[in-house]
């Protein structure tokens, strides 16, 4: 993979992730790690929540949607600092046994103001499921080094 710089990015530009599932197992370990509600962690006690049945963390989703993206190389060999995330919702619940696909979309880009040998770029993600419902959105925002500008 080669190394992108801020000026290599497009406005528009999008990457979608291969499908991903989910299972039962790594809904309840997540849960249990980082958010211990019993509709994550226990699938008897889910099963007479406002679900009807074990649904992951919305972290979990947020963090899969990062996992997926590094793993498949995302921005290449580019170092990206994240910088924060808006408009974060959790639109549907994932059960065990969901597929998911995540799309990022380059919806900004713009010179850092205080940083000019660095640059910001914000990318709408969408997370879906098998059925294409979606199940997260988010913007996030990351810094990229500039190009010549060492």
């Amino acid at each position: 993979m080669a190394r992108r710089y801020f000026e290599d990015f497009q406005l528009g530009e999008t990457w979608d992730s291969g499908p991903t599932p989910v299972s039962a197992e790594e809904i309840v370990t997540f849960g249990r790690n980082f958010d211990p509600q019993p509709m994550h962690t226990d699938p008897a006690k889910a099963a007479d929540s406002a679900f009807g049945g074990l649904v992951a963390s919305g972290w979990h989703i947020a963090s899969l949607s990062m996992k997926v993206f590094v793993q498949a190389g995302g921005y290449g060999e580019t170092p990206v600092v994240g910088m924060g995330i808006d408009e974060l919702r959790w639109r549907a619940p994932v059960r065990a046994g969901d597929v998911l696909t995540v799309r990022r979309e380059v919806v900004e880009l713009r010179r850092s103001e205080s940083n000019p040998a660095q640059g910001l770029i914000r990318t709408r993600v969408t997370v879906r499921n098998q059925e294409g419902t979606t199940v997260m959105t988010l913007i996030t925002t990351g810094r990229v080094p500039a190009r010549g500008t060492a």
